[in-house]
């Protein structure tokens, strides 16, 4: 087994990697944004790895990662631990799950937190095949890792990226919130299924229409764009109507100079029964809390829309009227987040935790996303779309 060093060519989904003491780090978000935007909530959500993948062509049957991650815990509340998922030319292959590592424990009654340090993990990809492969390793999405080693049996080169380079953007749902492994996340099935380059820009809690967002997509290669905004609006309850209407066009704009042909698809939210009819802000209930389980309510008032106040409805309807009233645009389009989980579907398929989907409901949300997006005649049919990455 020789050492490989890791290099950006060989990295996919993230905008850059810095070298720390540790090793080296994927950032979903290059350093000026971190430097200028970026809040502790931000930062801690763009430095975990939901997307990237280590993507090499080789001769190897044997590889090992050496990586050092720093999960968020929560005292008296089970959360499951990041994994690395393995796939061979497209097929999967195997999965492993972090057991090392440091840990930031919050007590999330007071507010209080703990840093624990821990060993790095290894792991080992074996029972490879002989000949010539396409390997991806899929980086947990849910812990932030410093890679320390790469190391492999027979040399390895950048794996050849074909399939359109799709760029999304969206909240904790996007990010993978629930879903137990980084290839299970919607985003990463519908990829998978359309055999597009994902890039994601799913950040927990931090979908929020932000300027320097749409600026860092505008700059962004891609092939195909998707933004999947409202939820994060109404869970801060950071803008009222007048506001957010303005800010989306704004978004889109920008977003445009950038791009300004290139398929763009604006996605409301999926059904979420705390926030349908009740403004936000969102909060986690402490009765559950109490009972050793996360949960989240919102504490507006049902029906209160006076003043424009947003509710999942009044988003809905706002993205649905912006889209429209920039009929001069044919290369934008909008998709009701209701079509990818609805109200049918929350009986079979709970949320969880009243705003998370569990990994069933991600492979649902990201199978129904492929066949309407990538579908034939949808917006990202790559016989209408094209690549047009620049």
């Amino acid at each position: 087994m020789t050492a490989t060093p890791l290099t950006a060519d060989l990295v996919i989904g993230a905008a850059e990697l810095e070298r720390t003491a540790r090793g080296l780090r994927p950032h979903r978000l290059p350093r000026p944004i971190r430097e200028r935007f970026a809040d502790p909530q931000l930062s801690l959500m763009e430095a975990q790895p939901s997307g990237v993948r280590i993507a090499v062509s080789t001769t190897a049957r044997r590889l090992s990662l050496e990586l050092l991650s720093t999960r968020v815990a929560y005292r008296g509340l089970p959360r499951a631990r990041g994994v690395v998922d393995v796939t061979v030319d497209g097929a999967a292959h195997s999965s492993h799950a972090l057991t090392r590592g440091d840990a930031i424990e919050l007590n999330m009654q007071t507010g209080a937190s703990t840093m624990t340090s821990g060993d790095p993990d290894l792991v080992v990809i074996d029972g490879l095949e002989a000949g010539e492969k396409t390997i991806e390793i899929w980086l947990p999405h849910n812990e932030q890792v410093d890679v320390v080693a790469l190391h492999t049996d027979a040399p390895v080169r950048p794996a050849q990226r074909t399939g359109p380079v799709w760029l999304h953007h969206g909240s904790s749902i996007s990010h993978g919130s629930n879903a137990t492994s980084p290839t299970g996340i919607w985003p990463a099935v519908a990829a998978r299924r359309a055999h597009a380059q994902l890039h994601n820009l799913g950040f927990g809690g931090s979908a929020l229409v932000d300027p320097f967002m749409a600026r860092h997509m505008r700059d962004a290669k891609a092939d195909l764009i998707s933004a999947k905004l409202g939820i994060n609006v109404i869970n801060h309850d950071s803008m009222r109507l007048r506001s957010f209407v303005p800010a989306v066009h704004g978004f889109l704009d920008t977003i445009r100079d950038g791009h300004p042909e290139t398929p763009l698809l604006l996605i409301s939210p999926i059904f979420c029964g705390i926030h349908e009819n009740t403004p936000g802000p969102g909060a986690i209930d402490p009765a559950a809390l109490g009972s050793g389980v996360m949960r989240f309510v919102a504490t507006g008032t049902e029906g209160d829309t006076a003043g424009g106040r947003l509710t999942l409805r009044v988003v809905r309807r706002a993205l649905e009227e912006i889209v429209a009233a920039r009929s001069d645009d044919p290369n934008l389009h909008h998709l009701d987040g209701l079509e990818l989980y609805g109200e049918h579907d929350a009986s079979a398929l709970p949320l969880p935790d009243g705003l998370h989907p569990d990994t069933a409901t991600h492979a649902l949300i990201g199978k129904r996303f492929a066949e309407i997006a990538f579908g034939a005649g949808g917006p990202f049919d790559a016989r209408a779309a094209g690549t047009q990455s620049g």
